[in-house]
């Protein structure tokens, strides 16, 4: 059986980590698999439906966009995490803000231009019930998809000194900040959440072998989170268990990509403001 050649996204240095030990994993089981690396998104998009991938690991920004590229792009596996995600728009708990309808006109910190879920979900369900806010961004790691923590962080935290009225965040890292102490456990309070949508997703290629995509699923979906060579690899990778790809949870974010200009309809980067 000829192999597997997969991109993923270099936001973090433990994804050599991850992907090398899922390339030993799967070798093991004689399944020929490599890599490569991106420094942004746009390129692993472009690179997939040119025929330079087999499957690529995506974000839900990539992924909407590769299906505007080419709707022959299909969802192969995901993460038992990537499903079922909320966003929440939080204020201070000591302030003044109670309702969403509070939010008019205010200062609302969002993560980078690109993040699905700390930025282009939530402004769009703020738009959506006709409540305007002033976005303050926080664009870090731009090009990333807000695959890292980074733009987050900056929003709590310019929420926590009182420098914006409102913070956009995806729930686990609100739980994640309390934690780690970059705010006080009870010093929030959330206004509203996005209704649940889906992270990333394993996109194959239209021109990938799909008798060689088919059997790299199979071994995915066949990993156990009891197999004590695989759950390092699948703790890293942060999930107890691949799933089927599923395409139902992304149509709020293909709402608000045509809502921001970010692509047009085929896929073409249109927001000139957007340099990965």
């Amino acid at each position: 059986m000829a192999g597997l050649l997969m991109g993923a996204v270099a936001y973090d240095p433990k994804v050599v980590t991850i992907w090398a030990g899922f390339r030993r994993w799967l070798r093991a089981r004689d399944f020929e698999f490599d890599f490569v690396l991106y420094s942004h998104y746009e390129r692993q998009v472009e690179d997939l439906v040119a025929g330079r991938l087999d499957a690529a690991w995506h974000s839900p920004l990539a992924w909407v966009r590769s299906r505007r590229l080419d709707p022959r792009v299909r969802a192969v596996v995901m993460r038992d995490t990537d499903r079922d995600l909320t966003s929440a728009v939080v204020v201070r708990a000591d302030g003044e803000l109670s309702t969403p309808d509070d939010l008019r006109g205010r200062t609302v910190a969002t993560g980078a231009l690109d993040s699905p879920q700390a930025t282009l979900l939530p402004l769009s369900w703020l738009r959506s019930e006709g409540i305007d806010v002033k976005a303050r961004r926080f664009d870090v790691g731009v090009g990333l998809h807000g695959d890292h923590i980074g733009g987050e962080r900056d929003a709590v935290v310019a929420l926590r000194d009182g420098l914006v009225d409102a913070a956009c965040v995806t729930d686990t890292n609100l739980l994640l900040f309390g934690q780690e102490g970059t705010i006080r456990p009870g010093s929030t309070r959330v206004l509203l959440r996005t209704e649940p949508f889906d992270h990333c997703v394993m996109a194959a290629a239209p021109h990938a072998d799909p008798v060689v995509v088919d059997a790299f699923a199979e071994l995915l979906l066949g990993m156990s989170y009891a197999d004590p060579e695989a759950r390092p690899l699948l703790d890293l990778e942060g999930l107890t268990r691949w799933l089927p790809g599923r395409t139902t949870r992304y149509a709020a974010l293909e709402t608000a990509v045509d809502e921001c200009g970010l692509y047009d309809g085929e896929g073409r980067v249109r927001d000139p403001g957007y340099r990965p």
